[in-house]
C-alpha cells in the first residue's frame, strides 16, 4: 500500500530549517513527531528519506515570507509513504522544489 499526502508534520529535526526556534510550532511538535514515530514503526516506511538521509530537503515554505522559498528554509511536510513489502521495490524518490505552482512542491516516487 502507498499513502501520500500533506501530513503538516516534519518529522525529525532534518526535516526542518530550524528545528530549535520552531520547537513550540504546530507541525513539529513532540506529540505530532511522536505520532510519526508510531506510524512509521508501524510498518510504514518514509520513502524519501530511505533514499536520501542528506539534509535541506524540503517540499514546503511560509508564504508569509516570500524569501524563505529563495533562501530554503522550508520544511517537509509531504509525504509518499509505502508499506514494508514494498520496500526492495523503492527505486528513486524526489523532491522539486523549483516547481512554483503553491506554497508546496511536487513530491515523487519511482518503484521496480
Amino acid at each position: 500500500m502507498i499513502l501520500c499526502g500533506d501530513y503538516n508534520i516534519a518529522h525529525k529535526e532534518i526535516d526542518i530549517h530550524d528545528p530549535k526556534g520552531n520547537k513550540n510550532s504546530s507541525g513539529f511538535l513532540p506529540e505530532e513527531r511522536a505520532w510519526m514515530d508510531k506510524f512509521i514503526g508501524s510498518g510504514w516506511i518514509d520513502t524519501f528519506r530511505e533514499l536520501h538521509p542528506e539534509p535541506q530537503r524540503y517540499s514546503w515554505w511560509s508564504q508569509r515570507f516570500p524569501s524563505v522559498r529563495l533562501q530554503n528554509k522550508g520544511w517537509r511536510i509531504d509525504y509518499i509513504n509505502a508499506t514494508e513489502p514494498l520496500r526492495k521495490r523503492l527505486k528513486g524518490a524526489e523532491i522539486y522544489p523549483d516547481v512554483m505552482h503553491s506554497d508546496h512542491c511536487p513530491v515523487f516516487l519511482e518503484l521496480k
